[in-house]
């Protein structure tokens, strides 16, 4: 009988399936007389197997700070290891997962290690790991209410906490997706359907900006050349007289302009752009703004933060991604809009084969919210780890990554060999080797600096990454681990000094740090 509005399943013991409605027999799997079922295990064994997965992840996390924070090795190499038919007959499953926690996951960028410093860390939280395996066995599929209606009213939960810590109103909404690049794809569909699915739609966004803005934007259909990558200012922050001068040149052209994009923590600097002045504008002219926040906007939960962000709560859209700054697991990205309507006018679409979940008013379905049917349970490790350590917990985390960067801009600072090339900013702290008693040009510091960075790669526990500041090549460290420590950071920059001091004196451009 379908589910439909003023209806609902029927309450206690009436709810439960008959056992053996099949003909089978309980634990036989529907197989038929005489059959037997491989795939199952037995009780014991089954908690046996989870005991030694349990110890292996343990264990790897108590010996994580004294390894190397990556480490890998070259395809020709794996693919001997590892190419290999299926097997007709199986292995003891303990020896199967034991062999995949020691040759195949530690050959990764270990971006949970409390000196990874490159790309964006991400650590997590024990019980937000136990979270996604409880959500693994429950094989939950929550597309829709009726097949995981108490995982859905957990995400609205999940989703209002988001929608208070941002200061949303009431009334906005969203759903949590595989990450910033799905909520930026989602952002502008929605972006797109509210502007009327005009012809040749034009985006902008920062220089500064992530490729995951541009893909998106290619994504919903915007063509290459209508992507506008908006000037940056001396700080990496959009200049809105670009902005300005871009969107009225493509009006006269003809073109019609539907979304700004904006960062609330640039990936290569932390730079957060002027939100306020950039949503008075969209709001002037009419056109949608997508605040992408991936990394940075959980940096909201912190006072500071929330001074830093000031204005992303008047965007039309945010993207944000717990398995960054929120420590959770991947996959656990999210997207919020500020009128939740915006998101079932664009991905609202009936199936026949789906008729029987429409549960009536009150009832979302998140797949009429995203690209997504079927979808896993995101919420619930979120959910663990705010009951199990508490906000005040989570706020110390977020505010020590943005004090530990402050402290290395300061040793930056301070240092004879190095330069600050972007003060910090949500974590973030850019820089280079570059001598105060030295005289180097440009390519010879961007040589000097990239030793520097390999150097790192191959000599030290820890990793860092760089990025190219208006052409400029610059280290850079983001420090949002909350195992990592200021012996941590003031280590790994000591071996960068070094290791500059040692190239400028090979480059025979004067003594370096000494």
């Amino acid at each position: 009988m379908s589910v439909h509005e003023k209806e609902s399943p029927a309450k206690g013991g009436d709810r439960k399936p008959t056992v053996g409605m099949t003909g089978a027999a309980p634990g036989s799997g529907g197989l038929g007389p005489g059959a037997s079922n491989d795939l199952q295990m037995e009780r014991d064994q089954m908690l046996q197997l989870a005991r030694v997965v349990a110890e292996l992840l343990v264990s790897r996390m108590d010996n994580l700070p004294g390894e190397r924070a990556w480490e890998g090795d070259f395809k020709e190499t794996l693919e001997e290891q590892l190419m290999e038919p299926p097997p007709e007959d199986g292995r003891p499953a303990a020896g199967v997962l034991t062999s995949a926690a020691e040759q195949i996951l530690p050959l990764a960028a270990r971006i949970d290690h409390p000196r990874f410093f490159g790309f964006i860390p991400a650590s997590t939280t024990w019980p937000g790991v136990l979270a996604d395996f409880l959500v693994a066995g429950h094989q939950v599929n929550q597309s829709t209410w009726l097949t995981s209606s108490g995982p859905s009213q957990l995400e609205l939960v999940v989703i209002d906490w988001i929608r208070c810590w941002i200061g949303y109103p009431e009334g906005a909404g969203g759903l949590l997706t595989s990450g910033g690049s799905v909520a930026a794809i989602t952002a502008l569909v929605a972006a797109r359907e509210a502007a009327g699915s005009p012809g040749r739609p034009t985006v902008y966004m920062s220089d500064q900006s992530h490729s995951a803005q541009i893909r998106a934007a290619k994504v919903v259909g915007v063509r290459p050349a209508d992507i506008r990558l908006v000037a940056s200012d001396s700080r990496f922050r959009l200049d809105m007289e670009a902005l300005r001068r871009a969107v009225a040149d493509d009006r006269a052209a003809g073109l019609n302009p539907i979304a700004v994009c904006a960062n609330a923590g640039a990936g290569s600097t932390g730079a957060i752009d002027p939100l306020d002045e950039m949503a008075d504008y969209c709001e002037a002219e009419g056109m949608w703004l997508h605040v992408d926040a991936a990394y940075g906007g959980f940096a909201v939960i912190t006072d500071r933060g929330r001074r830093l962000l000031k204005g992303m709560e008047r965007a039309d859209s945010v993207g944000l991604d717990a398995h960054k700054w929120l420590f959770q697991p991947y996959e656990a990205g999210c997207l919020m809009v500020k009128d939740v309507s915006t998101l079932k006018d664009a991905f609202g679409v009936p199936h026949d084969m789906l008729q029987d979940t429409i549960w009536g008013a009150g009832h979302p379905n998140f797949s009429d919210r995203g690209p997504q049917v079927s979808r896993s349970v995101r919420a619930l490790k979120i959910w663990v780890s705010v009951k199990t350590f508490g906000m005040r917990a989570f706020r110390r985390a977020v505010s020590n990554g943005m004090e530990l960067a402050d402290r290395a801009e300061a040793y930056i600072r301070a240092s004879p060999t190095l330069e600050v090339m972007n003060p910090a900013s949500l974590g973030i702290v850019c820089f280079r080797v570059n001598p105060r008693d030295g005289d180097l040009d440009e390519p010879a510091l961007s040589e000097i600096n990239r030793h520097v960075l390999a150097s790192v790669f191959w000599n030290e526990r820890a990793f860092m990454s760089s990025t190219r500041l208006h052409g400029t090549f610059s280290l850079r460290l983001c420090i949002l681990n909350h195992t990592t420590t200021w012996d941590d950071v003031r280590e790994t920059l000591a071996a960068i000094e070094r290791y500059g001091a040692e190239a400028v004196a090979e480059n025979g451009a004067g003594p370096g740090a000494g």
